[in-house]
């Protein structure tokens, strides 16, 4: 390594010196999915990513995702899936593949990433310690079976988890009264559990570079007002919409910052929460609300 490349390293961590100051004792959830989940290096990056936090002093909590995975087991096992308003309809053999694949394969896989790259991890479902109560969604377009929205949200289980130095990283399944099974939309339940926590950041990887306007630009900064009129003249659309609406809820639960950032590089959040940059959008409430870095 060259004199210049090892000025630039040293320039690079002062860099970052202010911003692991002020994040130093927060919490940071993550919503994690996308192509993020999907590539072996991206995976790699992603646990060192959380492991170099949780060594400075940042209690990250990772909420996961898996659509794709569950596509592909419910076709293993020629189990049809079927949509309504654009939501998948989660029967009672759905449901168990939802379980399945969200708390055992791919919550697995997460902690095991995680303690490979030298951190201690624990994963759970949303059904463990009263996480996330939950009943029926009653939707306009019909029965979507095990489809569920959040009651309430206790964080206990997760502030146990920090407390011990461990990173939870959890399945979005919740519980019913009944013990019924849910199936909660990632997003969602990641946007909740960040206001629970108070979290500091509420970061969601996606499979963009983070919200784009008409000409496919990316936007750096951008308010619910702002967010209305994209809405508004279909700027902002398809699956890009519950997530403006989640960020949004999100801050208005009191979560301090909200970003969209893309989950395809590597080593995203360490270039979100160190760098003056930083990547993606940042979602904020207008001027007189508050807003976010």
């Amino acid at each position: 390594m060259d004199h210049a490349t090892r000025i630039k390293n040293a320039e690079m961590l002062l860099e970052a010196l202010p911003y692991i100051k002020r994040f130093a004792g927060k919490t940071i959830v993550i919503k994690y999915g996308g192509n993020a989940m999907i590539a072996d290096d991206l995976q790699e990056a992603f646990a060192e990513d959380l492991v170099l936090l949780k060594y400075v002093g940042i209690h990250p909590v990772v909420v996961h995702g898996g659509g794709p995975q569950i596509n592909r087991m419910l076709e293993e096992l020629s189990i049809k899936s079927r949509f309504v308003g654009g939501m998948r309809v989660t029967d009672d053999a759905t449901m168990r593949v939802v379980e399945m694949v969200l708390a055992g394969e791919i919550n697995a896989r997460i902690v095991t990433n995680i303690q490979k790259a030298g951190g201690r991890a624990a994963g759970f479902s949303g059904k463990d310690g009263g996480l996330l109560r939950a009943k029926k969604l009653a939707h306009e377009a019909g029965d979507l079976g095990h489809v569920g929205e959040i009651l309430s949200v206790d964080p206990g289980l997760i502030r146990a988890m920090e407390s011990d130095d461990f990173i939870p990283v959890i399945a979005p399944v919740g519980s019913g009264d009944d013990g019924q099974s849910f199936n909660i939309n990632a997003d969602t339940a990641a946007g909740r559990i960040a206001e629970a926590l108070d979290a500091e950041k509420f970061l969601l990887l996606t499979d963009v570079e983070g919200i784009l306007d008409r000409d496919k630009k990316l936007i750096n900064s951008l308010d619910a007002r702002e967010a209305a009129a994209l809405i508004a003249d279909g700027t902002i659309e398809g699956g890009m919409l519950p997530k403006i609406d989640c960020c949004l809820q999100a801050l208005r639960g009191g979560v301090s910052q909200v970003h969209v950032i893309d989950g395809r590089i590597k080593h995203a959040l360490l270039l979100e929460l160190f760098t003056d940059s930083g990547v993606g959008t940042a979602v904020h409430l207008p001027p007189t609300s508050g807003a976010g870095k």
